[in-house]
């Protein structure tokens, strides 16, 4: 089922041809650098996994993005539900992974842009919320260009207290 289309990318399904790209970039380490560690075959499979399961339960999620002229997996954009240990969890999380060769030409704008819009209209969300380690300025910039507010920056509690990676950013957009 494709949820999303824009001029470029559709955002769909998964399909089990996109394990073996999506772990291949989950296995980058540039793709990976803000997050803690790169994850194994065995570990994306958990995570595939665990949006399955998010689809299943809540009927939205990360959804596959693959561009539209050459039909190419380029990783997920969409929703998750954060519940870790925070003032501002539960909450709808918004967010992007893209492979390194998909970087730079406006992907993760438009996808974003496009379930922002998503979310509001057709999931009836009031507020969505991204978060990132504070270092990671393509994220960051991402945020700002789809609309999203600063509100704070906070240690996030999975990451460990000696990590350069702790230090987060909390972004947030309403319903208009």
């Amino acid at each position: 089922m494709i949820y999303l289309e824009t001029s470029r990318l559709q955002l769909r399904d998964w399909e089990e041809t996109d394990l073996e790209p999506f772990s291949r970039q989950n296995a980058d380490e540039k793709v990976m650098r803000y997050f803690p560690k790169t994850l194994s075959s065995e570990e994306t499979n958990v995570f595939y996994k665990s949006i399955m399961s998010e689809f299943k339960e809540c009927g939205f999620g990360l959804y596959a993005v693959e561009v539209k002229e050459n039909k190419d997996f380029i990783g997920f954009i969409g929703f998750h539900r954060a519940t870790f240990e925070a003032d501002f969890t539960p909450c709808i999380e918004i967010g992007w992974r893209l492979k390194k060769e998909a970087w730079g030409k406006g992907y993760a704008t438009e996808g974003a842009t496009a379930c922002l819009q998503y979310g509001f209209k057709e999931l009836d969300f009031s507020d969505i919320y991204s978060f990132t380690a504070d270092v990671n300025q393509p994220s960051k910039n991402v945020m700002i260009k789809i609309g999203m507010n600063f509100i704070k920056t906070f240690n996030h509690p999975k990451v460990e207290e000696d990590s350069p990676l702790r230090k987060h950013v909390l972004f947030q957009i309403n319903q208009k």
